[in-house]
Order: structure tokens, then C-alpha cells, then sequence
């Protein structure tokens, strides 16, 4: 049956663990909420492997599997799942109104943005083929795999000084590979990551080519210096692109107090944005963490600042 022109109490955008627990949560709550799972239905754990670091699964779980269980106890408590994505969003009017990419129109009095941030990458084809097999966006996430193994990072800010310094941790050896002659991270993250005895800098230098197979995953890389031009391997089992993320709130601009990176801020201790009505869960709001149990911890908080606010306006 056709949405259009429904009206509903509360819609959550996003399906990654921010929304899905949002989800169960106000479920429970007789909210009947209506998640409106976006293109990339699942978020960022679509793309995840092994999920080690998430709570209750000490053998650990694939990403898919972990998103789909998720959604599963959301439908338990009466959950409503709408497919596709969202084009229009106006947060101006009450009650707020969403237009989806197939036409329909959506009303509802409060809104739980979980929209997420997709990382940055470098656009290769290689990469693509690898990721999840030696390329990864998350060294907080992933870097347990690669101990003991030689690994790249690729940026200069301090998302990639940070990467660097954690995998050091673990791996043999951590090679950052800049584009420029100069790291653009604060300096103290600068001073600790060019001290590091494990650390090396390939300078003013790009990825060519994620080099791997079907068998093994990621074997090598092959990079390349912007100013010789010339390209070398070099035998590394992992590379982390860290050159950051940018929050999925391109509807919200001009209608939400965003930061400067484009993230929604939210009133501390809280998940009010700066539009009464309107919560804000997960890495959308979340630029320093990005893990998938702290994006459901806030899930958790937008679903019950959601039915506070509700109880409060609409009784």
C-alpha cells in the first residue's frame, strides 16, 4: 500500500544501529514509528566483515548479519520499514513534511534523524574490490585483523595521525602515505606520529593500485610519487583511508544548526537539535567516535528525548 500523504507520530531516517535501536526503542513505547531505510539500507555495517568490538557476540558477527537481527526485533515490536531514500525534507512547517524519491509524501510531528556520514575514499577500483579484504575506513574497527602485519594509512590530518598511531599498537609496521610534503595534523599529533619508531612517510605520494586476490585479499600496494611520477609495491596486507567523512545532512542545511564539517549539533547530554521536535542519533551528530555501539547508545536517547517531547506536545 502507497504512503502517500500518511501521517505518523514519529519517522526515523536511517537503518544503521542509531536508527534500528531507535526503533526498537520507541516501538516499545507504542510510538509506531516508520523508518525510512535510505539507499544504503543497513549504513556502514553493510560493508563490514567481522564485527568484534559489539557487545553479546563473543565469537563476533558480519556486519549484514548483525544489521539484519537489528532489524528483526524493531519488526518484532511493530516497526514500519519504508524503502528508498529520502529527497525533501521540510522542517519549517508543522507538521513536518518528507518527500521520497518515489513520489510519495510523509507527515509526522517529530523526526529522528540517523542519517549517518559515509567515509571518504579514494575512488579506485581497486579499493573497491578489496574493501573489507585489506581496505578499510576504521582502524578502530578493524585494526585487530592486522596485527603483526605491515599496513598503510592514507591522509595527513590528524583522523590519519590518529589511525597511525593506534594501529602501531598492533601492527609490524604503519606506513602514512600523503599526497603533500607536509602534514596538515596538529602538531603534537605530528611530533608523536613522526617519532614513532614504527611509523614511516611516504611523502607527496598517492595510491595506484590495491594489488590482492580472491584467495588471500589485499597482497600489496602500489603507489606513486606526485612529483618523480614514479611508481613502486610494496608488500602490505591492510590500508586504512582515513582522509575523514562527511555527514549525510545535505536536507537538513539552512533548516538545522549544523558545525562546520557539516555534522548536526545537538543540545550536550542530549539528542535535541536546534529545531523543537527534531532528534539527531549516530554518526551524523557523532564526528569523533563513529562506532556502531556508541551510534546505538544515542539511538537509545533520540527514541526516548522523542517520547518525552511527544508526551509533553501531543500527549
Amino acid at each position: 500500500m502507497s504512503e502517500k500523504n500518511q501521517h505518523h507520530r514519529l519517522i526515523i531516517l536511517g537503518s544503521g544501529p542509531a536508527g534500528l535501536t531507535a526503533a526498537i526503542y520507541s516501538a516499545r513505547a507504542i510510538l509506531n514509528p516508520v523508518v525510512v531505510s535510505g539507499r544504503e539500507a543497513g549504513g556502514q555495517l553493510m560493508i563490514t566483515t567481522d564485527v568484534e568490538n559489539y557487545p553479546g557476540f563473543p565469537e563476533g558477527i558480519k556486519g549484514p548479519e548483525m544489521m539484519e537481527l537489528l532489524k528483526k526485533q524493531a519488526l518484532r515490536f511493530g516497526t514500519k520499514f519504508l524503502s528508498g531514500d529520502m529527497i525533501e525534507v521540510d522542517l519549517r512547517q508543522r507538521p513536518f513534511k518528507l518527500n521520497l524519491e518515489n513520489k510519495d509524501t510523509l507527515t509526522c510531528d517529530s523526526l529522528i534523524i540517523s542519517s549517518g556520514a559515509s567515509a571518504r575514499w579514494l575512488g579506485l577500483d581497486s579499493e573497491k574490490e578489496f574493501s573489507g579484504k585489506g581496505v578499510s575506513a576504521c582502524a578502530t574497527c578493524d585494526g585487530f585483523f592486522f596485527r603483526d602485519q605491515d599496513v598503510g594509512v592514507v591522509g595527513g590530518g590528524d583522523t590519519a595521525l590518529e589511525e597511525a598511531l593506534y594501529l602501531a599498537n598492533m601492527c609490524k609496521s604503519v606506513t602514512l602515505i600523503h599526497r603533500r610534503d607536509e602534514l596538515r595534523g596538529s602538531k603534537i599529533m605530528q611530533k608523536r606520529t613522526i617519532d614513532h619508531e614504527k611509523i614511516s612517510i611516504f611523502w607527496d605520494t598517492v595510491v595506484d593500485e590495491v594489488v590482492g586476490n580472491l584467495k588471500d585479499g589485499m597482497t600489496s600496494l602500489k603507489v606513486r610519487n606526485v612529483k618523480t611520477d614514479e611508481v613502486s609495491e610494496h608488500p602490505f596486507t591492510g590500508l586504512f583511508i582515513a582522509i575523514g567523512h562527511t555527514p549525510n545532512t545535505s536536507l537538513f542545511n539552512d533548516q538545522l544548526e549544523l558545525d562546520e564539517n557539516g555534522y548536526i549539533q545537538v543540545t550536550p547530554g542530549t539528542t535535541y537539535t536546534s529545531v523543537e521536535g527534531v532528534f539527531a542519533s549516530g554518526d551524523v551528530q557523532d564526528h569523533v567516535y563513529r562506532q556502531a555501539v556508541t551510534a546505538a547508545g544515542t539511538g537509545c536517547m533520540a527514541a526516548i528525548d522523542a517520547e518525552r517531547w511527544l508526551a509533553e506536545h501531543f500527549g
